[in-house]
């Protein structure tokens, strides 16, 4: 096999030397703008343990053996649910959210709370004046709660649906908030579907929702709603871990990875000092998202070195021996990601969308559409880009038939070699964040924010030069 390779790389430095020197030539430039890829990129690639099949460990080739979109066109339809609750949504007053789910005919509640709950202040309190029920619903009581599920009553009945809440640093009150509306209704708590972000790590590096300071909000609050839910509640996620909103907030691809990773750790962690073992727990451990772009290749690369990368801390550092444990559960792989959408010519809008849902079949995800394309236009999506982006969806679906290949790139040299390429800085990035102590010391000293403050400055500045070009922009 040394031998063959030899050969390979003796006729590729040929091939640079003859063949490839024409087009350089006739361009005027000095590299290739295209990479190719041969064996000799992958040395010594071993497949069972860099790939494996899908729905086995390491997860590399995807997290199932085959996703349901893979039956959409044999029934006809729409894929078989998922219990899956419905799209993020909320606005106003408790009643006004209410009335919303009522007339959307809502699966479900994907509950957005405005930024004054998220930040745990009443509604009368003078310091957010201005602020109440604007990017979400206004939730104080129980109250609030208990309006907004009127919706949600019969067969949509709490153990009838699945119920999700974007809430972190004050989350234990809002999951209170939930199993005390289950009380009042005679439900049993091991009848609960739900998943609470939960996770407070990402508020310090990202969004700014946070109230105490990270290692209290780790160790007490994150700690007791994580040995609640695992204990009474196995229908209920402990957390969602959101890579998404970091990348958002401008990180690279390889930061995304390494920083979700390390405060991965850090949950994983406060399960085991609180005495409980990895398996009963880590199920329950989701991520929201990573964050996402329209670069094809990249992105699917990535995807199968998020698992991979999940998988092999789950084993070889945790020492979890359930497949389920050791798996990245998300609602999505690879999307557009809401800033790389563009209010200029929002209907361009649509392909990058098409092109990541793409991107995610060949990731061995469900392909969606996401955002839809009028995202940059202001809160609240059309009718009709939502309805454009389902059909979108099914086109998918049912006439390409893109879930019936999964991991349509597994074995090649290119794809292989990118997954590597990628799992090994980010690797490299979670090593130094390890060596500061973890994800909790890391954001205490800054480094975090400040890494994330720089690359979304070097971003921009990309695409101000003009190095970076953006349809319709530049």
């Amino acid at each position: 096999m040394s031998e063959d390779l030899e050969k390979i790389e003796q006729r590729r430095k040929q091939w640079e030397e003859t063949t490839l020197q024409k087009p350089l030539k006739r361009f005027s430039q000095t590299e290739s703008p295209a990479k190719f890829c041969t064996p000799a990129d992958l040395k010594d690639f071993d497949f069972l343990e860099k790939v494996g099949f899908p729905g086995e460990y390491p997860f590399t080739a995807g997290n199932y053996a085959f996703l349901p979109g893979a039956l959409a066109p044999k029934l006809g339809g729409e894929p078989p649910g998922l219990g899956r609750s419905g799209w993020y949504s909320g606005y106003g007053t408790a009643e006004d959210s209410r009335d919303y789910y009522i007339k959307a005919q809502a699966a479900g509640p994907n509950v957005a709370f405005d930024l004054p709950t998220q930040c745990g202040y009443d509604s009368d309190n003078p310091l957010i004046m201005g602020e109440v029920g604007k990017v979400g619903v206004a939730v104080d009581t129980l109250r609030d709660f208990e309006v907004i599920f009127e919706a949600f009553t019969g067969d949509k009945d709490l153990d009838r649906i699945s119920s999700n809440f974007t809430i972190n640093a004050p989350a234990n009150i809002y999951i209170a908030m939930y199993l005390a509306l289950a009380d009042k209704r005679g439900i049993p708590y091991n009848k609960l579907r739900s998943t609470p972000q939960n996770d407070i790590l990402k508020e310090y590096v990202a969004r700014g929702t946070y109230i105490f300071p990270p290692r209290p909000a780790v160790n007490r609050m994150f700690r007791d709603s994580l040995v609640f839910l695992a204990q009474n509640c196995p229908g209920i996620n402990i957390t969602s871990i959101g890579g998404y909103h970091i990348r958002e907030a401008g990180c690279t691809r390889e930061q995304d990875l390494a920083f979700s990773m390390a405060i991965g750790i850090v949950y994983l962690q406060t399960g085991i000092d609180a005495g409980l073992d990895i398996d009963s727990f880590a199920p329950q451990v989701t991520f929201n998202a990573f964050g996402g772009s329209v670069e094809f290749f990249q992105e699917i690369a990535f995807h199968r070195a998020s698992r991979r990368m999940w998988a092999r801390i789950l084993r070889e550092r945790f020492g979890a021996k359930d497949p389920k444990s050791m798996m990245i559960r998300s609602f999505s792989t690879v999307h557009t990601g809401p800033s790389n959408t563009t209010a200029q010519r929002p209907l361009n809008n649509v392909t990058r969308g098409v092109i990541a849902a793409i991107a995610a079949a060949c990731a061995s995800g469900t392909p969606i559409v996401f955002p839809p394309y009028d995202e940059p236009l202001g809160l609240g999506w059309s009718l009709e880009a939502q309805q454009l982006q389902r059909d979108s969806v099914l086109i998918m679906l049912l006439e390409a038939k893109l879930n019936q290949v999964v991991d349509p790139f597994a074995g090649s040299y290119f794809m292989e070699s990118s997954t590597d390429e990628i799992e090994e800085a980010a690797q490299k990035e979670l090593d130094k964040i390890e060596a500061m102590g973890g994800a909790v010391a890391a954001i205490e000293n800054g480094y975090m924010y400040r890494e994330v403050a720089r690359a979304a400055h070097e971003r921009q500045k990309r695409v101000e030069s003009r190095q970076d070009l953006v349809v319709g922009v530049t």
